[in-house]
C-alpha cells in the first residue's frame, strides 16, 4: 500500500488566538494533537505581517514538540535569517502578498532566480530539505530544480476551486503532468492548497505522491469534530 504523508497547517489555530490577542488556543497544543492523531509533520507559515503565527509559535514549536516541522516563509532576507536560526526540518518557500487572503497560486520562478539559489544553498547547508511552492508548470518546476530545490510542492489551488467533473478533471491531469516532470528531475513530490475532505483522494492517488500539506479545510471541521478526529478523518481518506 502506497503511503502518502500528510503535513497538517495550524496557521489558523493561531488565526482564532489572534482574534483576541489571547493565550488560547495554542499552536504548541495543536502541533502536540495533530502529530499524535496521525499527521506526519507540523506546517506553520510565517507570514511578513505576522497576521497569524508569531515567531515565538514557531520556536517553541521547535524545541518543545518533538515531530517534523515545516515552515512556510517567503523568499525574503528576513526568514532566511528567522529559518537559520530555528533550524526547521523543512522549508518551503511560497510567494507573498500583502493584500491577499491566502497564499494565490505558485511562485512565478523567473527574474531573481541567482538570489532564490542562494537561499536555497544556505538553507540547504544548515541541513533543511528546501521545496517550492509552484504551479503545475513544467517552466516553474525546472526552474526550481536548477536553483538547487529538493521537493516541489504543486499547488491544488485551481484543481480545489473548480466547479463540475470535467474542469476538475482538467486540472487534475495538470497535476499528474507535472508529476512525472518531477519525478523525472529525481525531486520529492508534494502537493496542497484548498485541499478538503470531498477532493483530496484524487490527489492523493497520483503516482508518486509524497505528501499532502493541508489545513483550513482540518481546521474547520475541527470546529465541530474535533482537531484529533479531523486529522485522523484525513489520514484515513489519503491512504
Amino acid at each position: 500500500m502506497k503511503i502518502v504523508k500528510l503535513g497538517v497547517n495550524i496557521d489558523h489555530i493561531a488565526t482564532l488566538r489572534q482574534a483576541r490577542k489571547e493565550k488560547d488556543p495554542d499552536p504548541l497544543e495543536a502541533a502536540r494533537v495533530v502529530l499524535s492523531s496521525g499527521a506526519d509533520m507540523v506546517v506553520m507559515h510565517l507570514r511578513a505581517d505576522r497576521r497569524h503565527i508569531q515567531d515565538g509559535d514557531i520556536e517553541r514549536v521547535r524545541h518543545a514538540v518533538r515531530g517534523f516541522l515545516h515552515l512556510e516563509m517567503a523568499a525574503t532576507p528576513e526568514m532566511e535569517k528567522f529559518a537559520l536560526k530555528n533550524r526547521p526540518d523543512s522549508v518551503c518557500l511560497v510567494p507573498e502578498s500583502a493584500n491577499e487572503v491566502t497564499t494565490q497560486g505558485g511562485m512565478k520562478m523567473t527574474g531573481k532566480l541567482t538570489e532564490l539559489e542562494k537561499i536555497v544553498k544556505n538553507l540547504s547547508r544548515a541541513g533543511m530539505e528546501v521545496a517550492f511552492f509552484v504551479d503545475p508548470e513544467p517552466q516553474a518546476i525546472r526552474s526550481a530544480h536548477n536553483v538547487g530545490a529538493d521537493t516541489i510542492e504543486l499547488s491544488t489551488s485551481k484543481y480545489s476551486e473548480s466547479w463540475g467533473k470535467k474542469l476538475q478533471a482538467k486540472e487534475l491531469e495538470k497535476i499528474q503532468l507535472s508529476s512525472y516532470l518531477v519525478k523525472e528531475l529525481n525531486m520529492h513530490l508534494h502537493a496542497g492548497h484548498g485541499l478538503d475532505y470531498y477532493n483530496v483522494s484524487p490527489v492523493a492517488r497520483i503516482d508518486g505522491m509524497e505528501c499532502l500539506n493541508i489545513g483550513y479545510s482540518i481546521i474547520t471541521r475541527a470546529v465541530f469534530v474535533g482537531l484529533k478526529n479531523a486529522v485522523a478523518e484525513m489520514k484515513r481518506l489519503i491512504q
